[in-house]
């Protein structure tokens, strides 16, 4: 017996397969989804009460048997057993089970129903969607991928607000046209996938048109170097920068060489100028950051100037402090006489309160002599009388009294001044009287 059904079963294969072709061609199966590492269960069609014996195929290049009602036919892999005597029960699902499977019932009549078996996989993360140039165009073109996903998800792009439907596909690429090109303006993508989540995930773009922040004003000396600093922000997709000189007209790109040096880090661009020379280098240069919302300019004015000698500043700057301290000083000794005077005894460590002189002044004192011997002279020649007599002069008196603090030694000095001076004084007076 069992003999007898391994001999039927090539020609029952060979029969299967070619039913298989027709009803794969009409579109006449089933599909169930089921989860990787999940339990799956096939039905045998929609059909209710006693059922003949139970064959269960694969169909790949040709069928392969799986389990069968029969007893006597072992299960191809343990984790096949049938359900209620005719559907197929598989465990622990692999992506390997994907396929076809077909059910051949023989009752009264041999009878085929066709399963599709899809196994899927949920992504494990969220959707990422991201703006970008087109390949080739200058466009703006959105993407989004949802990954990790099997089978591929349905993507939906949308204009926000509103959520207006611009497109849905596998692929999850938009083309954006000109007047869809707005600064600030919002794009979602909507993914869907049939293990979930029932409301799908999304992800939102948002374009920006880029700004652009650098200093007005760089000065660079002749012969030397100077570095001109572009800096984009706010700009999506990124921007492109150039570098541009106004010194021509029209402005011409300036392009890297041994003389203008041009770097790139993410979104900001640097311009250095060697060797910097008045005639070709001073001027305005340009900074322009362009994506497909908009473009943005920036003007940058390069002095370029002689050296400056900083010898000669440095010499200036001293002789200046130094005329200055000289007119201060001048100024205190002028108006403050004591100031100085204190101040050279400081130098001199001596204390000034210690000693005082008094000096009559001999060059006064022998002018007026002279004065009065001018005026005896004179009476005596108009009086043509005996010849002149010499006027006894005063003797010159210089008294120094040493203070340190003896005040009657000093009172004593002054006093012998006074005495001599009257004496002095009496004898001109004398002679005066006496007579002729």
């Amino acid at each position: 017996m069992a003999a007898g059904v391994r001999a039927s079963e090539p020609r029952v294969l060979v029969c299967l397969g070619a039913l298989l072709a027709r009803w794969v061609a009409a579109g006449l199966e089933a599909v169930v989804i089921g989860e990787v590492h999940e339990n799956i269960t096939l039905r045998c069609g929609n059909i209710l009460g006693p059922r003949g014996l139970i064959t269960w195929y694969r169909n790949d290049s040709e069928p392969v048997f799986l389990l069968s009602s029969n007893s006597s036919l072992p299960p191809a892999q343990p984790r096949f057993s049938l359900v209620n005597a005719s559907s197929l029960h598989m465990e622990a699902l692999s992506l390997q089970d994907e396929g076809n499977y077909t059910c051949w019932e023989v009752l009264n009549e041999t009878r085929w129903f066709q399963v599709w078996l899809q196994v899927a996989t949920p992504p494990p993360s969220a959707p990422q969607c991201w703006a970008e140039l087109s390949p080739g165009l200058f466009t703006l073109q959105l993407s989004c991928r949802w990954a990790g996903g099997y089978p591929d998800p349905d993507l939906l792009w949308t204009e926000e607000p509103g959520g207006v439907v611009m497109g849905t596909s596998k692929l999850g690429v938009e083309m954006l046209n000109q007047p869809q090109l707005l600064d600030g303006k919002k794009f979602k993508c909507v993914g869907s996938h049939i293990v979930g989540p029932e409301l799908g995930a999304s992800c939102v773009v948002q374009i920006r048109s880029p700004s652009l922040l650098s200093e007005p004003m760089k000065t660079c000396f002749v012969g030397g170097n100077v570095t001109l600093t572009c800096e984009v922000s706010g700009a999506y997709p990124p921007a492109k920068i150039l570098w541009l000189s106004n010194l021509t007209q029209p402005e011409v790109i300036i392009q890297p060489s041994s003389h203008h040096l041009i770097t790139q880090s993410g979104q900001s661009s640097t311009l250095t100028i060697r060797n910097c020379s008045q005639d070709l280098d001073e001027g305005y240069y340009v900074c322009r950051a362009e994506n497909p919302v908009g473009v943005r300019e920036v003007d940058i004015w390069l002095s370029v100037k002689e050296p400056v000698n900083i010898g000669g500043i440095v010499g200036t700057i001293v002789s200046l402090l130094l005329l200055g301290l000289a007119i201060i000083s001048g100024l205190l000794l002028y108006y403050s006489p004591v100031f100085c005077w204190k101040v050279g005894s400081t130098f001199r460590r001596q204390d000034m309160g210690d000693v005082m002189v008094l000096v009559d002044s001999e060059e006064e004192e022998v002018e007026e002599e002279e004065d009065a011997a001018e005026e005896e002279e004179e009476e005596a020649s108009e009086r043509d009388e005996s010849p002149k007599e010499v006027t006894k002069y005063g003797h010159i008196h210089r008294v120094t009294a040493l203070v340190n603090g003896n005040v009657d030694r000093m009172a004593n000095g002054l006093q012998a001044l006074q005495d001599d001076s009257s004496e002095q004084q009496s004898d001109i007076i004398q002679e005066e009287d006496r007579p002729v």
